[in-house]
């Protein structure tokens, strides 16, 4: 039997070419969608083989799911300090994560796709949406019990409020000034004076 230590047969993976997979899996899901891409057409996109991505890959859903992650280019913060800081680090979080290079494009494409593969819009929600919200729902729920909030106040609501803000005016003007988050946040928990 080999040693924990021994290294497995064969070449490293080369993590440049993982990059460049992924890259350009992510432009063709923003640009072609889901059915417009291929494991042929991001193999040449990113200037390797078929065989090479099936090693990395068994499927172009897995690819995307690949991409999906990828898009999380910040971990949640985490859970200390203040309550509105808080939520203040989430939004800015959200903001950061979604505003990265073809995010917005890679959510337009799996809502197109949502009928036919409504596995890969779940995987967004379960991997990159669902988390933030609930860390987001928590500090709600806990600045209502600590009176920071209005009571009567549905943390749910309040939630979908903050980040469907964000979707709404990306989709009115494409464009989210920086302060978005603190602007945002300033509407429903005013910071202290």
């Amino acid at each position: 039997m080999p040693s924990a230590d021994a290294r497995p047969a064969g070449r490293p993976r080369n993590p440049e070419l993982d990059k460049a997979i992924l890259a350009a899996a992510e432009r063709q899901l923003g640009e072609a969608g889901y059915a417009g891409m291929s494991l042929d057409s991001i193999a040449a996109a990113a200037g390797t083989t078929v065989p090479a991505v099936r090693r990395r890959f068994r499927s172009k859903a897995e690819i995307v799911v690949a991409v999906i992650d990828s898009l999380r280019i910040q971990s949640i913060p985490a859970a200390t300090g203040p309550l509105r800081e808080r939520a203040l680090a989430l939004l800015r979080n959200f903001h950061a994560n979604l505003l990265r290079r073809n995010s917005l494009a890679v959510v337009g494409s799996l809502l197109t796709e949502e009928r036919r593969y409504p596995e890969l819009l779940d995987a967004f929600r379960r991997r990159l949406v669902e988390p933030r919200r609930a860390a987001l729902r928590q500090i709600l729920i806990e600045g209502i019990d600590a009176g920071e909030l209005p009571r009567g106040v549905d943390p749910e609501v309040l939630a979908s409020m903050l980040i469907g803000s964000f979707y709404a005016r990306y989709i009115a003007t494409s464009d989210l000034p920086e302060n978005w988050p603190d602007a945002t946040l300033q509407q429903v928990w005013p910071a202290a004076a």
